[in-house]
């Protein structure tokens, strides 16, 4: 197996790779000790006439300068293909601001083709290429050198059968008419906001029965410290506080030391220093804030909770329109979105494109009392109101 680990050698390989029709890529990254993926490693892999050629970009060697990979993605001719996309496409944007264009990405493909919720590439190697994949490196510490033969064959492996897994699929979705679907997915997966964090929005991010203002406007000071102290430190939100301990806070208003050592959730690290000094900091801003400045929540989120009946009905639409299309249902609506659509939301993403075809136009004369849903032996069929418009 052939290892890269100077910016000329990546060049090369890119430019050979840049003649084939797609490319396989993942990544080994760490990201327990740290607030963005390390990234420690890289796999590619092309078919040519001479079989099959892959190999590993080692990003820690020090000689390395991932330009040429990025030229690789701006070039619209050749497929990027890879597995769960989101993480790898998190660490090329944070790194310098690009998305592979076009790529593909075989679990939402694979979601697509009716193989179930976000399965995992062992299951789609197993099924489709009909290999065993060895997993007993998946944890391994990535950033350790040099490589065992074991962690360099695992890694190849994640590039290796995603060729057959891709090409069988992508025979499938075009065999259903279901391309622009996959475009679709592959389009969202693709925006900027999705791994952009803006600190003074990170409020949103933290689950809370509450909707008091105040007591948000508390969260959301709070939420706003960690994530700018997270970012500028580069460690984990949990290591500075985490939700739970967040919400604790919230509601404990501490204004002392004394008051800090009182709560059970809180790290130690953080009952003292910097850090206690800004949770004070942000509890005052929170209870100071002006009234017409405090924080709101989403009207959908404010009538959820009088809707379960038909939240409930929703989810029962939902899994009926996935077994009839084939296509697995978290793919169409989260359980979050279900419940907005009955607390009245018409424009969120499970109501657009193609989810809308599927299941979205149903969903809301469901919520309009068009249709009803009735029994018919082991499955849901849908009826129509009478009298309704």
């Amino acid at each position: 197996m052939k290892i890269l680990t100077t910016t000329d050698q990546l060049a090369a390989y890119c430019e050979m790779a840049a003649g084939h029709a797609y490319v396989t890529i993942d990544t080994e990254f760490l990201r327990e000790r740290t607030y963005y993926s390390k990234l420690c490693l890289i796999q590619m892999a092309v078919v040519g006439d001479e079989g099959e050629n892959a190999v590993l970009v080692d990003v820690l060697s020090g000689k390395m300068d991932l330009a040429p990979l990025y030229k690789l993605f701006a070039d619209e001719s050749v497929v990027k293909v890879f597995h769960a996309a989101r993480q790898d496409l998190e660490i090329f944007f944070v790194d310098a601001e690009v998305f592979p264009k076009p790529f593909f990405d075989t679990q939402i493909a694979a979601m697509v083709c009716g193989f179930g919720e976000q399965v995992g590439y062992e299951t789609l190697v197993r099924k489709i290429a009909r290999k065993q994949v060895d997993k007993s490196s998946r944890f391994t510490d990535w950033s350790r050198r040099p490589l065992s033969e074991k962690q360099k064959l695992y890694a190849l492996a994640d590039v290796t059968h995603l060729r057959e897994v891709y090409e069988f699929l992508a025979a499938e979705i075009e065999k259903t008419g279901r391309r622009k679907w996959v475009e679709e997915e592959m389009e969202t997966l693709t925006r900027p906001e999705l791994y952009q964090i803006n600190p003074q929005e990170a409020w949103r991010r933290v689950k809370t029965r509450s909707n008091s203002g105040r007591f948000l406007a508390i969260v959301r000071e709070l939420a706003q410290f960690r994530e700018t102290y997270a970012q500028a430190r580069n460690v984990p939100r949990a290591r500075v506080y985490k939700d739970d301990a967040l919400l604790e806070l919230a509601a404990a208003k501490p204004k002392s030391l004394s008051d800090l050592g009182g709560l059970r959730l809180l790290l130690r690290e953080a009952r003292r220093g910097d850090i206690a000094e800004a949770i004070f900091a942000a509890v005052k801003a929170g209870l100071d804030c002006p009234a017409d400045e405090l924080p709101t929540p989403t009207p959908q989120r404010e009538k959820a909770a009088g809707n379960e009946g038909l939240a409930d009905l929703l989810r029962v639409l939902l899994k009926a329109k996935a077994e009839q299309a084939g296509v697995a249902s978290k793919l169409i609506a989260t359980v979050s979105e279900l419940d907005e659509i009955a607390a009245g939301m018409t424009d969120g993403q499970a109501l657009r494109g193609w989810r809308l075809e599927v299941f979205g136009k149903d969903a809301l004369d469901l919520c309009a009392g068009k249709i009803a849903l009735s029994a018919n032996g082991r499955s849901v069929r849908l009826v129509k109101v009478a009298g309704a418009a």
